[in-house]
């Protein structure tokens, strides 16, 4: 049985996006995360799509702990309304502090640092350094062609196919958190002998 998901980690844009649907989203996943006592984590600015998940989930009575690297802080562009928020060195201890405190994380549209952070935390899994679920929150198909690319690296052998089934998807929040629930981590590890370079 898979421990409970007291915390989990919320990836998203700085920027709300194009699609209505994508704020949406946003909103929808800070209130499910304080509805199910599930503590959000996150990147602790006010703008954007991450602004957005913590005022739901801080306005559905939740706990929210926010992780900023001081300079970002120093642009006035920290959330000032959260639980908890923490100053750090370095966008590098930021993530440290986020993975530290999660016991999941999830990807809401956004743009390269919502992708170098997600991806970060795949490598990790795969090399064995945490076992804990990542989900996608596919909202309007926008992680669509991110998937197709993991599909290409699986089929040109640079993904094994259970590295890539380690990335659940959802257009749904609520059924996200429960794939995150049951999820079960494999022990194949990424290594690969000589033979196979």
């Amino acid at each position: 049985m898979a421990p409970p998901l007291r915390s989990l980690c919320v990836f998203c844009g700085s920027s709300r996006g194009s699609h209505p649907a994508y704020l949406e989203a946003a909103v929808a996943t800070g209130r499910t995360l304080a509805e199910r006592g599930i503590t959000l984590v996150f990147g602790g600015g006010r703008v954007g799509l991450m602004g957005a998940v913590a005022d739901a989930a801080m306005a559905a009575g939740g706990v929210v702990h926010g992780v900023i690297p001081e300079f970002l802080a120093r642009k006035e562009i920290a959330h000032a309304g959260l639980t908890r928020l923490d100053e750090v060195g370095s966008m590098h201890e930021r993530k440290a502090r986020m993975a530290e405190l999660s016991d999941g994380f999830i990807a809401l549209p956004g743009g390269a640092g919502t992708l170098e952070e997600i991806a970060e935390v795949w490598t990790w899994t795969q090399l064995g350094l945490h076992q804990k679920p990542i989900g996608f929150l596919n909202i309007a198909g926008y992680f669509d062609h991110l998937f197709a690319f993991v599909d290409h690296a699986v089929a040109e052998a640079f993904i094994k196919p259970v590295h890539a089934s380690l990335l659940l998807r959802s257009p749904r929040v609520g059924l996200l958190i429960d794939q995150m629930t049951a999820f079960a981590p494999t022990a194949e590890q990424k290594w690969i002998g000589l033979d196979q370079t």
